[in-house]
């Protein structure tokens, strides 16, 4: 995707529009009036309005629905209709949150919620609570009601997600720390690995893998005999994949993924995206020397076109430059995971864009 030459346009979290759409419908119950737009209170102290886009009363509960704006995110759930039904409960009860269709439910240990609970974040919840209250001290309520949240279509949107493969059931989760999305801001993917890693945990997994793309992870995944909980989408993101296993360490890490990204890996690249990290040709010349490329082969491989290009030329010489690449890439994690409670072994498999392996390092 491009982008635009202007300031990238800052959008809502699925929370933020929670916290609207709850705020509309409990004011709606106690007054008749649907607030619109309606204001929200977000933890930075921001204050947008909301416009609604449906909303329904009857005698003992109220429905307001919010449209999703992630900005200029590339987000899964921009455009997703998110809607509040808050009915009144005993006195006392406080508020309590229902998963209505779309929205999940947690199934799995290791997330911040306990299992059976709706996938509903606790900022989210804080930020309802708080709106409830607010709304409640200036209409007269008890602030004792049920919040049943929905998202219009939010199954199959799920499945774009993380959120089956931590255990999230039935739909998307409610989600945001800020009430703002940061247009291609990386710390929702890192958020869903340090996730993933504590599903893992609490499920018992010993030995997970990180993998860059889908290829590499099926691979990856049948090379070792893996499923469900042990795998890890870590993107371009070895870094945050490496650090928090080192603080919340699991036995065993294979990492998978292309031979471009894993030689980025090799010569000490956190992040491999390609806009924050390169190949770095010489690099890989001096890796083939190492491993018994002549000078010829190394001239080569330093006026290649890319790190794939560079690959076959050594293929060609019968050199194994994908298993001196896998290798660096394993020390390189293994030196970032050093100093964890608990040893972590880990090996490398290098895979081509057609899926075939190209190289493989076993833990050392």
């Amino acid at each position: 995707m491009t982008r635009p030459d202007r300031p990238l346009r800052r959008g809502w979290t699925t929370g933020a529009c929670a916290t609207a759409a709850t705020t509309a419908a409990y004011q709606a119950l106690l007054t008749g009036e649907f607030p619109d737009p309606v204001t929200v209170y977000l933890p930075g102290g921001q204050t947008p309005a909301f416009a609604l886009a449906v909303e329904e009363r009857g005698t003992d509960a109220a429905m307001a629905g919010v449209v999703k704006d992630a900005g200029d995110d590339p987000d899964a759930t921009h455009g997703a209709l998110i809607r509040a039904i808050v009915r009144h409960a005993a006195v006392g009860s406080g508020v309590t949150f229902r998963a209505g269709p779309g929205v999940g439910t947690v199934t799995l240990p290791g997330l911040p919620l306990p299992v059976g609970e709706p996938a509903v974040n606790p900022v989210p919840r804080m930020l309802m609570r708080e709106a409830v209250a607010r709304v409640a001290g200036a209409y007269g309520g008890t602030g004792d009601v049920t919040v049943e949240l929905s998202v219009d279509d939010g199954e199959r949107i799920a499945e774009r997600t993380w959120n089956p493969r931590l255990g999230i059931l039935g739909g998307l989760s409610i989600l945001g720390t800020t009430g703002i999305v940061i247009p291609y801001s990386c710390s929702a993917w890192i958020d869903s690995i340090r996730r993933g890693i504590d599903v893992a945990a609490a499920t018992g997994e010993t030995h997970v893998l990180g993998a860059t793309g889908t290829t590499s992870e099926r691979v990856g995944a049948e090379v070792h005999g893996l499923s469900g909980t042990a795998l890890l989408d870590m993107g371009d993101f070895a870094g945050a994949l490496l650090k928090y296993l080192r603080r919340h360490p699991i036995p065993r890490l294979t990492i998978a993924g292309g031979f471009a990204k894993l030689s980025k890996l090799a010569d000490g690249h956190l992040d491999l995206h390609s806009g924050r990290s390169q190949v770095n040709l010489d690099h890989l010349a001096d890796r083939a020397e190492a491993v018994g490329g002549d000078a010829d082969l190394a001239a080569s491989i330093r006026a290649a076109n890319t790190a794939l290009h560079a690959l076959q030329l050594a293929r060609a010489a019968d050199v194994p430059l994908g298993d001196a690449v896998a290798e660096a890439a394993r020390d390189a994690a293994r030196d970032l995971l050093r100093g964890s409670e608990v040893p972590i072994t880990v090996d490398v498999i290098a895979i081509d864009r057609g899926g075939t392996i190209v190289g493989r390092a076993d833990p050392a």
